[in-house]
This record gives C-alpha cells, structure tokens and sequence, in this order.
C-alpha cells in the first residue's frame, strides 16, 4: 500500500490536500559470487552488462562509467565525444553497498538537482559461500515532480530493472 502525504496549502475545500507517495520499485537477485566480486561487477565493470541502448546521451554510447567514489558521476562516454551524466554517487561502501541519485527526469534529459532526482540502494549480503544476494531499492520518485509515475513505471517495468539484474547476475556468474 502506498505511503500518503498532507501537503498544506493547495486548494480543496478545508485548504489540505493529500497525495500517495510513489511505492519504491525492490528487487533481488542471488549470484554466484562472492560479495566482493558482485559489488565490482555491478559498480566498476558496469560496462560489461549495461545495455548500449540505455542511456540519454546525444548519440550513441560508447561506454559507461562509475567515478568509484562518494561525489563521483555516473555517466555514459558517447560517439559524438560528449560524457552524459545521469547519476551521481552518494554513497560508496563496497563491497556492502552503493547509493546514487538517479538524475533522469520525466522528459529522459539529466537533471542537475539532487533534490529533483530519485535515489538507487544496492546492497551485497553474503548469503551462502560463493552465494551472494544483491538488493536493489529505487525510491523517491516523487521528486522527480511531475511525470515521476513514468519514471516509476519504466524502471517497474519487464525491461527495467528486472533485465537490468539479470544482464548483471550472467556477468556476475549466473543467478544462484
């Protein structure tokens, strides 16, 4: 059930109206690796399994990149010479966990505010030896503003971050 809000000032009849808050998007994915390869997997050889065709660059991607560290941007290099941002890192724990601000907005352009960006959680638990569990938050996507439920809704979706887990698990050593 979504989380609902008051927000004071906006007209309806008694001065209050309320809104229900975007439910974050989880997923998980069990890999056969250890905690410390599937974090390098996902953050640093992210290039590997990160679809050429996902990305909102100028032209097509060439790559893509995780400035390892808090502060640092995720970005993709494109043909044309341009480097596209659409993350930034806002916390850099491996091989526990990564936190970046997903800076993509409603129209799919970069969006520089942090304070209009939603917020990605991966976490890596050793599970089982070799057996690691990879848990994957995409929350506040009402900061997006308007449009947000398109930005829920396309990572929600078949292709969103289910495709994206599993490209990550078969470059990580396969689901377990």
């Amino acid at each position: 059930m979504a989380a609902t809000e008051v927000i004071s000032g906006l007209s309806t009849g008694n001065g209050v109206q309320e809104h229900t808050a975007a439910e974050p998007v989880r997923r998980s994915v069990r890999v056969r690796a250890t905690r410390a390869r599937a974090f390098e997997v996902f953050a640093n050889e992210i290039n590997a399994w990160w679809p050429a065709t996902y990305h909102i660059g100028s032209s097509p991607q060439k790559k893509v990149v995780v400035e390892g560290r808090e502060g640092g941007s995720i970005y993709t290099e494109q043909e044309d010479g341009i480097n596209s941002p659409w993350a930034k890192v806002l916390s850099w724990d491996p091989p526990h966990r990564l936190v970046f601000a997903w800076q993509v907005s409603p129209e799919y352009q970069y969006e520089p505010e942090l304070a209009k960006s939603s917020e990605v959680e991966v976490s890596f638990t050793s599970v089982a030896d070799g057996i690691t569990e990879v848990k994957l938050e995409h929350r506040g996507f009402d900061r997006h503003g308007a449009g947000h439920e398109g930005v829920r809704a396309m990572v929600d979706a078949e292709d969103g971050w289910d495709a994206l887990l599993s490209l990550f698990a078969a470059k990580a050593g396969g689901e377990a």
